[in-house]
């Protein structure tokens, strides 16, 4: 839908699979709870902002229920969340770029090119990689020797893959992730470190997203491997063997060491840290900041927090104690007879 195009919210209803609530009006766009002025929708998935909903200008508002008190029609929904990412894309449907080569880009005369490819100014597709039908690379992307980029990905500005990697379908590689990139293994000899050769590759499953500077490290030997659906954030690191399931989604700065395994349908928190050679079954929760030393199974506890990684209801309580230890030394100083025992000042 073209910017400024208005739709009525009965229509937009029908669109994102809610029941409209109150009085059809005429919509243009989608704002923010505090935001939205008369002609927007916006939404509200957490009881926490009832009070902005109740104050909200907006014309309605995608919700699981009404909020009493909100002078304004609703557009209801069991899931509020995924009603609004439909109303996003009804308002700014995805961008595609013309088809075309840019004269600044350089693809290699053994490249197979598919139908309707997008190159950006800048752009290098290399010896025998292979490109899809609609892909789009934008400036300054680069398809290494051997690659393979399934139809309608996106490469972002600044996007490497690495010689023989392979990317599925419909992925989006957000600015500056690398693929590919050799992983962290060296020989320690008596003359200093010897590198191993990283003669592996990555394989990257269909309907993926991966957020800007990510990067990806290709096998030592076989294949590092990122699973169907999963969404990894900005500023990951991914060791040479990993395996990741489907429809994981891992957010921001996490480190995974080499050779782990993250089954499917796992979250993990931001900065998360996991050492390597160990596992993280199929549904698990990882909290932010945690450190998983061992592995970790759904079937012993689905949630865990804290460094190490402990049961989530255990990281609570260990959090709600730690500032009163230096009262609890000196207690049993005293009970002791004795002096405050080390670090109980």
């Amino acid at each position: 839908m073209a910017a400024g195009t208005k739709l009525l919210l009965s229509v937009l209803a029908g669109a994102i699979g809610a029941r409209l609530q109150g009085t059809d009006a005429e919509v243009s766009g989608i704002a923010a709870v505090d935001a939205a002025g008369p002609g927007e929708v916006t939404f509200l998935s957490n009881p926490k902002y009832a009070q902005q909903a109740r104050e909200t200008k907006a014309s309605a508002i995608i919700a699981s229920q009404p909020v009493p008190g909100a002078g304004c029609a609703f557009l209801l929904t069991p899931d509020p969340y995924l009603a609004f990412a439909r109303a996003v894309e009804r308002f700014h449907p995805p961008v595609r770029l013309a088809a075309g080569v840019s004269a600044h880009a350089s693809v290699h005369p053994t490249a197979a090119m598919g139908k309707e490819v997008h190159v950006g100014p800048f752009a290098v597709v290399a010896e025998g990689a292979v490109v899809g039908d609609r892909v789009t690379l934008y400036p300054g992307a680069y398809v290494g020797k051997g690659a393979v980029v399934g139809d309608d990905t996106v490469l972002h500005p600044r996007v490497t893959l690495y010689e023989g990697v392979r990317v599925g379908k419909r992925v989006l590689l957000h600015a500056g992730c690398v693929i590919g990139s050799d992983g962290f293994g060296f020989a320690p000899t008596p003359e200093g470190y010897r590198k191993i050769p990283q003669v592996g590759t990555v394989e990257i499953g269909d309907d993926v997203e991966i957020g800007a500077n990510t990067t990806i490290d290709r096998a030592a030997l076989g294949v590092t491997r990122i699973g169907r659906g999963t969404k990894l954030d900005n500023l990951i690191q991914v060791g040479h063997n990993v395996e990741i399931g489907r429809d994981t989604v891992i957010a921001a700065q996490v480190g995974i060491a080499g050779s782990a395994r993250i089954g499917n349908r796992v979250m993990m928190g931001g900065q998360t840290g996991m050492a390597g050679h160990i596992e993280v079954g199929d549904g698990v929760i990882v909290g932010a900041k945690s450190g998983v030393a061992v592995s970790l199974s759904s079937k012993e506890n689905r949630t865990w927090s804290g460094v190490p990684a402990m049961p989530h209801r255990t990281w609570l309580k260990m959090s709600t104690l730690l500032p009163r230890l230096p009262e609890l030394f000196r207690r049993v100083a005293r009970l002791e007879g004795g002096k405050p025992a080390e670090g109980g000042e």
